[in-house]
């Protein structure tokens, strides 16, 4: 061959190679542009359908309403409804790995509260299948809780105040009684963690699987002494003198109950939860639909009639400000709950 045929033959040969390359490169950068206009219909249409909340407890308790108060509202926001899914048991365990094992679309979401989303990570790490940490995230917190530490007025108990209730334990040990809504769950530590920094206190926990409404059945009977309730189950019984309230659980005394210390009034600043409700989604979920879900469940939790309604229920609507606060959150209720669980040990049949 001349050297006109070789040089035209590389020159022919180089072209074909630019040829590929830049179909090639056209294709990647098609690719590209596809995956991140679909980010971004994504996050512009969601949520284009009905979402999922698994709610890890029965119908009617705290975080059922908040479920249902919210989803009206992002109805009302969005045009889709949320579809409570109620899934009790196991601590929390089954409702999370719902939503773990479900597609990380943003449309299988979890309204958790304390014990489910703090606790049970921790102390029943060991009976998951899957790292916690790694494949949940917190998308927002949604509201606080406040409670009380309360005692019966059945059978004449005699105790009006956190100092009584101490002296009453002391003088006879293993005859108070505490109500808890589970082996483990946060009242249980609650009041586990308020009798060891008392001194050691005597005290016999007693959980009630019906929840916060058998604790209160407990206490109605007498069978129990002393319980920590939040403000929203308890308030009638103590309205109609049932309970006794010694000090309040909150960041600030209550309004409606003025004469009533904070713990940190009552020298146990560190005793006692207020407790929360979050929205959780599985950690694989795009960032972008993320932020789509973190922007529609703030607009619906922030409007008028969802403050109203959230509020006489006596919980405090408390959002996070980004997904980046919701996990600098998440992480600071995590290493409080290790610490607790750490100095506490309750037998919790592992």
């Amino acid at each position: 061959m001349s050297n006109s045929g070789t040089e035209y033959a590389e020159i022919s040969g180089a072209q074909h190679m630019v040829g590929v390359s830049m179909r090639r490169l056209l294709v990647i950068l098609f690719a590209a542009f596809a995956l991140n206009a679909g980010s971004a219909m994504a996050q512009d249409k969601y949520p284009s359908r009905p979402v999922k909340i698994i709610v890890p407890y029965a119908p009617g308790g705290a975080t059922d309403i908040v479920a249902r108060i919210v989803g009206d509202e992002f109805l009302k926001v969005t045009g889709q409804p949320f579809v409570v899914l109620n899934k009790p048991g196991a601590f929390g365990m089954l409702a999370i790995e719902e939503m773990v094992k479900a597609p990380a679309d943003g449309y299988t979401l979890m309204i958790g509260n304390v014990s489910t989303n703090a606790i049970t990570p921790i102390i029943y790490a060991k009976k998951m299948n899957f790292d916690y940490a790694k494949s949940v995230v917190a998308v927002t917190n949604l509201i606080d809780v406040p409670a009380f530490l309360l005692v019966t007025t059945a059978n004449d108990f005699p105790v009006k105040s956190v100092p009584e209730l101490i002296d009453y334990a002391k003088k006879n040990p293993g005859k108070v009684r505490y109500g808890t809504v589970g082996i483990g769950s946060y009242p249980h530590y609650d009041m586990a963690y308020f009798a060891k920094r008392a001194g050691d206190l005597d005290l016999v926990g007693l959980p009630n699987k019906n929840g916060a409404s058998g604790v209160i059945q407990d206490m109605l009977r007498g069978d129990v002494q002393a319980a920590f309730l939040n403000v929203a189950s308890s308030a009638g019984q103590v309205q109609a003198g049932k309970f006794r309230p010694l000090a309040v659980v909150n960041h600030s005394r209550l309004k409606e109950y003025p004469n009533i210390p904070t713990m940190q009034e009552a020298g146990y600043a560190d005793v006692g939860t207020v407790a929360w409700n979050g929205l959780f989604a599985s950690s694989a979920t795009p960032k972008p639909v993320l932020e789509a879900v973190f922007a529609a469940v703030n607009k619906a939790l922030n409007s008028p009639e969802a403050v109203e309604k959230l509020n006489k229920q006596n919980f405090n609507v408390v959002p996070n400000k980004s997904l980046a606060d919701a996990k600098t959150w998440l992480d600071g209720e995590m290493k409080h709950w290790q610490t607790i669980t750490t100095e506490v040990k309750i037998d919790i049949g592992q």
